[in-house]
């Protein structure tokens, strides 16, 4: 089971999703960067859905059943237990590369 599915229940999307700040794009409103879906749509967990969603895609991290993603505005949040500080040195330059994301906060992260 991939992060993802673990932290959201979601599949994968069949495209990459868009951060558009086009209003036309949205109906009229333009929707926040943290705030865009997997699909484009607005998801309050956008972010942190797209956070999970790169670990996924990325071959050399494999999902880590003791680390969580979580949002506070255009912050990820990392909460758990990571195998080394390899490891979470890694996520964080993941979750840092997501559009949308402002800042990554570790202070609820252990090293094993």
């Amino acid at each position: 089971m991939g992060w993802l599915q673990r932290l959201f229940g979601a599949e994968a999307p069949a495209s990459a999703p868009e951060v558009s700040l086009d209003a036309a794009a949205t109906g009229g409103e333009a929707i926040p960067p943290e705030r865009v879906g997997l699909n484009g749509e607005y998801d309050q967990s956008g972010l942190a859905k797209r956070v999970a969603l790169a670990f996924d895609q990325d071959p050399s991290l494999e999902d880590i059943n003791t680390l969580w993603v979580a949002q506070t505005g255009a912050t990820v949040v990392l909460k758990g237990k990571v195998p080394s500080q390899e490891i979470l040195d890694q996520v964080v330059a993941i979750a840092n590369g997501v559009s949308g994301a402002e800042g990554v906060v570790t202070d609820e992260v252990a090293i094993e």
